[in-house]
């Protein structure tokens, strides 16, 4: 079964965050739109890379009005370690959530039972915690976070403008399709 279009499950955990520790919750990703970005564990090859690219981008998340959330089997002890110990971790503003209980892996199916691990997803979430859009793949292959904020870009826009959707390689300002009876088979 998809999580597309499917309401974020109720959870509660921890974060490490501006310094703090601080609980998430569902509630947490509602007024807002949120990125969730799952990753295997803190101290990894590939995993402060992406995080860094998320902060690089960050002032645009915001300026988008979403919280960005990473997410890792971890605790959140390891990720106030992980924080001050990275250069590129270091760059985070944005809560690094903790998961040692698997909860949240298995609710957004990433989680890798025989490691205990996470797979990298991405899910866009909505203010009213619907899961927008989602990506899995391979621990091997890290993301670019650029394609995560065109696809948030694109669920904003139809969410504001209900009755287009987006073609192939849309980006912001680009134009958008109306469906109707008259475009079948005239694209």
């Amino acid at each position: 079964m998809s999580l597309i279009n499917t309401q974020v499950q109720p959870f509660k955990t921890q974060a490490f965050h501006n310094g703090k520790f601080i609980e998430v919750t569902e509630q947490s990703l509602k007024g807002k739109w949120s990125v969730l970005i799952f990753m295997p564990a803190a101290f990894t090859f590939n995993c402060p890379t992406e995080v860094e690219d998320a902060a690089d981008s960050y002032a645009e998340f915001q300026k988008l009005g979403t919280e960005v959330y990473i997410v890792t089997t971890d605790t959140h002890f390891s990720h106030k370690v992980w924080h001050e110990t990275s250069p590129a971790v270091g760059k985070a503003k944005f809560p690094l959530v903790g998961d040692p209980t698997h909860q949240l892996t298995n609710a957004f199916g990433v989680h890798i039972p025989e490691e205990g691990l996470s797979l990298r997803g991405t899910f866009v979430i909505n203010p009213d915690g619907i899961i927008k859009t989602l990506e899995i793949h391979s621990n091997e292959i890290a993301r670019d976070v650029s394609e995560t904020l065109r696809k948030l870009k694109a669920a904003q826009y139809t969410a504001s403008h209900p009755n287009e959707v987006c073609p192939a390689k849309w980006k912001e300002g680009e134009k958008t399709l109306a469906p109707s009876l008259d475009l079948v088979g005239k694209i």
